[in-house]
């Protein structure tokens, strides 16, 4: 069992040349990782997050990368209107859309005896009805070009069973679910809508959501004894942004290496 991180990979010019939106990209997870990783593949990005000093600092560490600071916009995925502001300011701000990183979604723990309606419907609201609220926003865009890549962010929480993680597994399914159906809507367009499937992503904001024996317990399952580096999941979500998966809709890939 190897605990070992692998050393990172440098960029290869796999999005050179397109414009990326990732929404949820604040802080230490999977989409500041996505963004950093898109821009080091020579994309041009904007960010989007519902926390304001974290996006200010987000933008701060990206603009090392190229010298200069991506565009970003505060965005609440739940708010149907700033959904909207936020795709029209990036076609604004970017000339055009060419991948939506849909990234933005809600953990918690709660067992269903306990679950309140407020828990389950604010999980649902902004991991599973947020993307298609970004999904209804971008595709029109991306269906009167005639391309365009959508990359969502599920978990194998959509596939796996896990205590006190119903709300979120039903929302993560529903996400798998959304991304094969509107795929096959969006193909005869040119647009191709995929998902990655992460197990566990270590973060420093993961341990607010999740118990530590939780984490450890997860940790244990994995085949490599350690939970990945978010810039792992990163990593196969810029080859579906890319047009190295040219052939790939409605796939949802797990980014894991669970055993069971």
């Amino acid at each position: 069992m190897s605990r070992t991180v692998p050393p990172y990979v440098e960029g290869h010019s796999l999005l050179e040349g397109k414009t990326v939106l990732v929404t949820a990209a604040a802080g230490s997870g999977i989409g500041f990782a996505v963004a950093k990783r898109c821009l080091e593949e020579g994309a041009t990005v904007m960010i989007s997050d519902i926390h304001e000093r974290r996006l200010g600092e987000a933008v701060q560490e990206l603009a090392k990368i190229k010298g200069e600071p991506p565009a970003s916009q505060l965005c609440n995925v739940s708010v149907e209107s700033e959904v909207q502001a936020l795709v029209q300011t990036a076609i604004s701000e970017l000339g055009r859309i060419d991948v939506l990183i849909n990234n933005a979604g809600l953990g918690g723990t709660s067992n269903v005896v306990e679950m309140s309606d407020e828990e389950w419907h604010k999980i649902i609201d902004v991991t599973l009805t947020g993307t298609f609220r970004m999904l209804r926003a971008s595709l029109p865009h991306m269906i009167q070009r005639g391309s365009g890549v959508i990359v969502n962010n599920a978990s194998v929480l959509g596939w796996r069973a896990q205590v006190g993680q119903a709300h979120y597994a039903a929302a993560k399914a529903g996400v798998m679910a959304l991304t094969r159906c509107v795929a096959l809507e969006a193909a005869a367009s040119g647009v191709r809508i995929n998902a990655v499937s992460p197990s566990l992503a270590t973060h420093k904001f993961l341990s607010k959501t999740t118990p530590q024996d939780v984490l450890d317990e997860l940790t244990r399952r994995e085949a490599y004894g350690r939970g990945a580096e978010p810039w792992e999941v990163a990593n196969v979500m810029v080859f579906l942004a890319s047009d190295y998966s040219s052939y790939m809709t409605g796939e949802c890939v797990s980014v894991s290496s669970q055993r069971a």
